[in-house]
């Protein structure tokens, strides 16, 4: 359990005791409560500020820490603010969901990162501290981002410098873009199912989403190709490489198929490159961008899924006004990336630290995507396996009929195990139920005990 948890608990305990007091009655000293708690002083001293925070108690320093007068407020009514703000534009259980982290005792068995020993920190904080004495690391880059960046990431798109837009990680950047390419109350077409969290941002731009179905070679074309002309939208977005949750990349055929309708119809293509650095077979296929001259694709790509999800750094990679209108866009927003991010950041992609680090990744992706793999197959035989995918992190698996997959997820979550509800990933009703699961941040030996916990449960 982290230190923030344990001191939240002893505040809880601490909150019921000074409920029944007395105003003004003394509380323990700090070393006697660390021996209650058998807790750290530092880790009580936060419980308690937790508690002054609230004005339940109020310390005075040289004699100790007492019971607060309780004041008492007027019930507070909050009926105004649903008219003010008018129509949530965001789903909230969607949301909650793409932020549940569980517990540390939670067995990750769906989650969007790394465990933290596939990930290089050791080496990352070597280089934050080399990158702390740089004066760079303390100056303002423009709002695009530092030039030296800008060119490292723009070679493995074949695209110009001038082109990349630094921003704080591959959400943000999808929320430039649904935000700068589409009009409110216009529509974006989405494969489906498809990553959340661009179902988020759409929402949050106030976009209106249209789904077409996707199978194991990415987007069907007919179906996309009949959306375009039916809604006449202007912005589609894509994952073509190891989408998020099924895995699916897009096949040669339909690139070209994609690309052909975009330019007919005068239409963008959001790029979602999530996953460029998390190929296990062969080769992660070339960005569409690197395929597109004519600025139809706008791709978003990110460190924080193969770095550290605490490195919060992705760009955006957009030709003619379009990207002119998403550097402006960022400038209206928060002017740039902390500098010193950047720093870390182009010491890591520029040292001989990532492409081992790349290697050592495929490796250990490999040995967790096929225990998972088999432990399902082995232990949950009633399930089914979409396809194996050939890199990214996701296992997408559909249940037998008549699932329910809302309350498995949370029987599951009571059980340890976090597991991703299908349903969160369609726009709409699912067609049948699924869950996603990720071999990324969970070991192997969690892997076994979680599918048995789960197992137990489905069955």
């Amino acid at each position: 359990m982290s230190n923030d948890n344990r001191a939240s608990e002893i505040a809880a305990r601490l909150h019921q005791r000074v409920a029944a007091a007395p105003t003004g009655e003394k509380l323990p000293g700090v070393r006697e409560l660390s021996k209650e708690f058998q807790a750290s002083a530092a880790t009580v001293s936060a419980a308690l500020s937790e508690l002054s925070a609230m004005g339940l108690v109020r310390a005075e320093p040289g004699r100790g820490t007492f019971v607060a007068e309780r004041g008492r407020l007027a019930e507070a009514d909050f009926a105004w603010q649903s008219q003010a703000l008018g129509p949530a534009r965001v789903d909230a259980d969607r949301a909650s969901r793409l932020g549940g982290y569980g517990t540390p005792e939670h067995i990750p068995l769906s989650w969007g990162y790394l465990a933290p020993e596939l990930l290089p920190h050791d080496d990352l904080h070597r280089i934050g501290s080399r990158a702390a004495k740089s004066n760079r690391a303390w100056m303002m880059t423009s709002p695009a981002g530092s030039p030296e960046l800008r060119r490292v990431l723009a070679a493995e798109y074949r695209a110009d410098p001038g082109d990349v837009l630094i921003v704080a990680g591959g959400q943000q950047g999808l929320v430039f873009t649904m935000r700068t390419l589409a009009e409110p109350g216009s529509t974006v077409i989405m494969e489906s199912p498809s990553y959340p969290g661009a179902i988020l941002a759409a929402q949050s731009a106030g976009l209106t989403i249209a789904s077409v179905p996707a199978d194991k070679d990415g987007i069907i074309v007919e179906r996309l190709a009949d959306e375009l002309e039916r809604t006449r939208a202007r912005v589609i977005y894509l994952q073509p490489s190891y989408a998020n949750p099924t895995g699916a990349v897009l096949s040669l055929e339909r690139r070209t198929q994609v690309l052909e309708l975009a330019a007919r119809h005068g239409a963008f293509i959001i790029e979602d490159d999530w996953a460029r650095n998390l190929g296990i077979d062969g080769r992660t296929p070339p960005a569409l961008i690197t395929e597109d001259a004519d600025g139809h694709v706008v791709t978003v790509t990110t460190l924080s899924k193969p770095a550290s999800p605490g490195l919060r750094l992705g760009a955006v990679i957009a030709r003619g006004p379009a990207g002119d209108r998403l550097q402006a866009s960022r400038t209206a927003d928060d002017l740039c990336v902390a500098p010193m991010v950047q720093e870390i950041a182009l010491s890591l992609l520029t040292s001989n630290i990532w492409p081992r680090h790349l290697k050592r990744l495929r490796t250990e992706l490999a040995g967790r995507r096929d225990a998972l793999a088999a432990t399902l197959r082995q232990v949950l035989p009633s399930v089914r396996i979409q396809s194996v995918p050939s890199g990214g992190i996701h296992l997408w698996v559909r249940l037998p009929h008549g699932a329910d997959t809302r309350q498995i997820s949370a029987d599951a979550y009571a059980a340890g195990v976090i597991v991703g509800d299908g349903r969160h990933f369609f726009v709409d009703e699912p067609p049948a139920p699924f869950l996603r699961f990720s071999y990324g941040a969970a070991t192997p030996a969690q892997i076994t005990e979680g599918i048995a916990r789960l197992a137990r449960i489905i069955a």
